[in-house]
């Protein structure tokens, strides 16, 4: 296979069933290089059981999964080559798993970013948006949702291309080709 010609790094976001992991598959499948399913989520019960084996049949068949809810990172650095693309879904899950292994959250999304600017190969990462409803209630949701946010702008920083979903519909947030802020 050829080398990839599009960008080393995509951040697709949306929320809860905007169609952002659909999307992603596309961009994968559509890269056509080998395809490397990184899953973050653990099945700690049997509705999550349910839909990691929907995630499955839905992706179909052409794909090598690997389950691993820590170090995504590392992973990265072992799976991105130059004729495959690694697809991380997701980043939320990710960012829970750190949360209860208590682990530093700005040291492992630095890394992380870090990680992404050294690829050999494409790696499109998928994420939710969670700061655009109301205000949660308690403390643990609300620290939570801010540490979304900053994720989702750490890694949109470090990523050449930026989508965000709403209803299956992908809006390209970056590259732009001139953003002016001046008033």
């Amino acid at each position: 296979m050829s080398e990839h010609k599009g960008p080393r790094s995509t951040l697709v976001f949306g929320g809860a069933r905007s169609g952002k992991s659909r999307f992603a598959e596309k961009l994968a499948i559509n890269s056509g290089l080998e395809k490397t399913y990184l899953a973050t989520g653990q099945a700690f019960d049997a509705e999550m059981t349910e839909r990691i084996a929907a995630h499955r049949q839905q992706r179909g068949e052409g794909w090598t999964t690997v389950e691993e809810p820590i170090d995504v990172a590392g992973v990265l650095e072992n799976e991105c080559q130059a004729d495959r693309v690694v697809l991380v879904d997701c980043l939320t899950l990710w960012l829970s798993n750190l949360t209860f292994a208590e682990r530093d959250i700005a040291v492992e999304t630095a890394k992380l970013c870090s990680t992404v600017s050294q690829l050999q190969g494409a790696a499109i990462f998928v994420s939710n948006e969670v700061g655009m409803g109301i205000v949660p209630e308690n403390r643990l949701s609300r620290s939570f949702r801010d540490a979304q946010g900053r994720l989702n702008q750490d890694i949109a920083e470090a990523c050449s291309q930026v989508v965000f979903v709403a209803a299956g519909l992908p809006l390209l947030m970056k590259p732009n080709t001139q953003l002016d802020i001046t008033l």
